[in-house]
């Protein structure tokens, strides 16, 4: 067996005759496994409230949306059309058009994004979770399905017969405009559900068949905003990418969903990573009660220390024996702490013990990179410390 690593475990194992180092070593220890368990249950919460924030996106945007780099819009021909469906790992596709348009209901008006759709949408997209009232729109018709944010705001409901619905939408084309007639193309539409996902999205969209919003934006049959496509389980992204681009001649983007809200996905990581360096500042402060004891340990054993010396063990042997003390102290911490904070993790997210409102728990997740994480940056410190304790024994301090 290794000499010093067996001298570690011994002294690790056994109590010092002198009571205030084994208090400073019992500190240091909960110290370690306070910091281990805190570091985890945080990561873990942050990681639910992730997951929660981007479940309202993720059951809202497609996997993958292709779009024209050139303008608001591009055209699809029924070629590109056959193609795309023959794509090994494409699920569903569905064509959009998105346009910034004006809406009046009952002298109130709200601006916001009228969204075509043609009937695979709902194969694309799981329109059942996100319908709060009514039903979804059919196809070829002036139904449309609008945002609660927007029902609110318009105070309307559906079916409301007495009062039209009725969408602005400003006609394409030059020259002097005489009459809200020559400037805007007018419909009444007919709301039949209202769809509720997230206070910000509730306010965006305003559903309708893609074919009324073509005639409306006075589009082509064959031009559209955008194109939205599902994948199906185990399929490659990079490869479904590369297949769209050479589809469309190099002429459209293709962003994931990740990419779709980026500002939304780095906020979250940023918040992660800064919740991630206060705790690992906190466990360095922890960490300090190591070099301590330590130190306290090394001035105990200096006897000990000098008699191996005398007997030829070597300056580096001595230091590695409390390097391999310090770092085996934060292993077996950092793991109980470790256990500790995945029980915590785990009873929560079966019992829901604690909850941000009453009917609403603390979003956690078990993840294995976090635990990762947390012993990696315990047993990395912990050895950093180490390595500054040990650093005391000296040829000057055993002579």
């Amino acid at each position: 067996m290794n000499f010093p690593f067996y001298i570690a475990r011994r002294y690790l194992k056994s109590a010092s005759k002198n009571n205030a180092i084994n208090i400073i070593n019992g500190i240091a220890s909960v110290g370690i496994i306070v910091g281990a368990m805190a570091l985890f249950v945080v990561l873990s919460v942050f990681s639910g409230l992730k997951h929660f924030s981007l479940s309202f996106s993720n059951d809202f945007d497609p996997d993958l949306k292709v779009s024209s780099t050139l303008g608001k819009s591009f055209f699809i021909s029924p070629d590109q059309e056959s193609k795309i469906k023959k794509i090994t790992g494409i699920s569903a596709s569905s064509k959009i058009i998105e346009e910034r348009v004006l809406f009046v209901f009952n002298g109130k008006e709200q601006v916001t994004y009228l969204k075509g759709v043609d009937s695979l949408f709902s194969k694309v997209n799981d329109v059942k979770k996100i319908m709060f009232q009514g039903e979804w729109l059919d196809p070829n018709s002036s139904q449309v399905v609008v945002g609660n944010g927007v029902s609110q705001k318009l105070s309307m409901g559906l079916f409301d017969f007495n009062n039209p619905f009725e969408v602005f939408v400003p006609k394409p084309g030059r020259g002097t405009i005489e009459s809200a007639e020559q400037a805007f193309n007018k419909f009444t539409l007919a709301p039949v559900g209202i769809y509720a996902i997230s206070e910000d999205l509730d306010d965006k969209f305003v559903f309708a068949d893609l074919g009324l919003t073509q005639a409306l934006l006075e589009y082509k049959p064959s031009q559209v905003s955008a194109i939205e496509i599902k994948l199906a389980p185990k399929a490659s992204e990079s490869n479904i990418k590369s297949q769209l681009e050479v589809i469309f001649n190099q002429k459209i983007t293709v962003k994931n969903r990740a990419q779709l809200n980026a500002s939304l996905y780095k906020m979250l990581n940023t918040e992660n990573i800064a919740v991630y360096l206060i705790f690992t500042l906190v466990i360095i402060v922890a960490l300090f009660n190591l070099v301590g004891a330590l130190i306290m340990m090394i001035l105990d054993k200096k006897g000990n220390l000098k008699t191996l010396y005398n007997l030829g063990t070597e300056v580096s042997a001595l230091r590695k024996i409390f390097l391999l003390q310090g770092t085996l102290l934060s292993i077996l911490g950092g793991a109980f702490g470790l256990f500790l904070g995945i029980i915590i993790v785990l009873i929560q997210q079966k019992f829901q013990l604690v909850k941000i409102t009453e009917n609403l728990a603390y979003p956690v997740v078990f993840s294995m990179q976090n635990v990762v994480v947390v012993l990696g940056t315990i047993i990395l410190l912990g050895f950093i410390a180490s390595v500054i304790a040990s650093s005391r024994v000296t040829r000057k301090l055993l002579e």
